[in-house]
């Protein structure tokens, strides 16, 4: 089951939430601190706007005081009865061994989170059943999907939960290349161009790197080589063949753009995560 907390950030109680923060911090100079940056407001269309629940979307300490407040949510869950709860912040998956357990844990969920003044937003809830050619699920940029591996000689194909970057990521990191290599910066040095494209593609492989996602850090690798090709020959006025020749396999090291190909993703289909040993006590090969 996958779920999001509606209008998480803007629907928290402020007194249930400073109660929540009390049970850990006395000092109270934070604590006036913390209530002068939820009373502050924010900026909406040149007016300031001082809403009496939440705490500000964006704000730099907005996810630590979700995470506070749902705290609650994550001490009183149930493992046993109601399956494994994994969140963050107001995204948040609970691992079922059946639909029955799904179901009575969506309906555990909805009243604890009305206890806290919370709900679940109905267009992202729903109960997943991880099969073979299923449909999956998509947790915090990453889709998760059952696959079987292909058939080797002398080797058992192996079924095991996989996950590479959604098609949403994909299309984030994509808008993000377009926007460095849009033409409105042809006034900026190549290399500065460069630099800012290989900061973003190495902060993006950084985080997916964790999960099968080899196929599509080739995708993404494509899709930059092809966009500063793209820019380059736009800038000075050449054709196309022009930019892919300067990124291309003749002088790769003259542009110095980053390259995803060969990074190394873990943990592998067949191994336990960070190789930790399984219940037998024995790793997985």
């Amino acid at each position: 089951m996958e779920t999001d907390v509606a209008n998480c950030f803007g629907a928290i109680p402020l007194d249930k939430l400073m109660q929540a923060v009390q049970e850990r911090v006395c000092d109270q100079s934070v604590l006036k601190l913390l209530r002068m940056l939820l009373r502050a407001g924010v900026m909406q269309d040149g007016q300031v706007r001082r809403p009496v629940t939440g705490t500000p979307q964006g704000g730099g300490i907005s996810p630590l005081l979700c995470n506070v407040y749902l705290h609650q949510l994550d001490r009183v869950w149930d493992v046993r009865e109601h399956g494994v709860l994994v969140r963050f912040a107001d995204d948040a998956v609970v691992m079922c061994r059946s639909r029955a357990q799904a179901e009575a844990a969506l309906a555990r969920l909805r009243e604890l989170l009305a206890d806290l003044g919370l709900e679940p937003k109905e267009a992202k809830t729903r109960i997943v059943h991880l099969e073979v050619g299923g449909e999956g699920l998509t947790f915090l940029g990453f889709a998760h999907h059952m696959v079987r591996s292909p058939a080797r000689a002398g080797k058992r194909p192996i079924t095991f939960l996989a996950r590479w970057p959604a098609d949403k990521a994909m299309q984030h990191a994509r808008d993000r290349l377009r926007e460095l290599t849009d033409r409105s910066r042809f006034r900026v040095p190549v290399e500065e161009v460069v630099q800012e494209m290989n900061w973003f593609l190495g902060g993006w492989a950084a985080y997916f790197k964790y999960g099968n996602s080899a196929r599509r850090f080739v995708q993404l690798q494509w899709y930059a080589q092809m966009r500063l090709g793209l820019f380059l020959s736009k800038r000075f006025g050449r054709g196309r063949g022009f930019g892919r020749w300067l990124v291309g396999v003749r002088v790769p090291a003259r542009l110095r753009l980053a390259s995803l190909v060969g990074i190394v993703v873990a943990p592998r289909p067949n191994r336990s995560w960070r190789g930790k040993p399984n219940a037998g006590g024995e790793r997985r090969r």
